[in-house]
């Protein structure tokens, strides 16, 4: 298999199409966490790409789109850049945004 790490101009387009789907009120958390996306990384399988794309952080849980398993997934960090722990999950943006949302909640972040 000859995997190619996701482009900007594709990302994009799944935060787009991932906006689209949210509920006002997780659009106006997701307006309030969001940031430019920017390579963070992840040393278990993010070598080759150079990271994953990271589109959101609250407190110590960031978002990140995994191009090898081609979803969006949260894990927690401990400085900005570094993404802690490799997550398997394909969920589209505004599912992951939700667990999120979720965890947020449960834990009282």
């Amino acid at each position: 298999m000859n995997w190619e790490p996701i482009t900007l101009e594709e990302l994009s387009l799944e935060i787009s199409k991932g906006e689209k789907e949210m509920s006002p009120e997780n659009f106006q958390f997701w307006n309030e966490i969001k940031f430019t996306p920017t390579k963070w990384t992840e040393h278990e399988f993010g070598n080759k790409g150079e990271g994953f794309w990271a589109v959101a952080k609250y407190k110590n849980l960031v978002l990140y789109y995994n191009d090898i398993e081609e979803g969006f997934n949260i894990s927690e960090f401990k400085k900005d850049g570094e993404i802690k722990e490799y997550g398997v999950e394909q969920d589209e943006l505004q599912h992951a945004l939700i667990k999120l949302k979720k965890l947020v909640e449960y834990y009282e972040i």
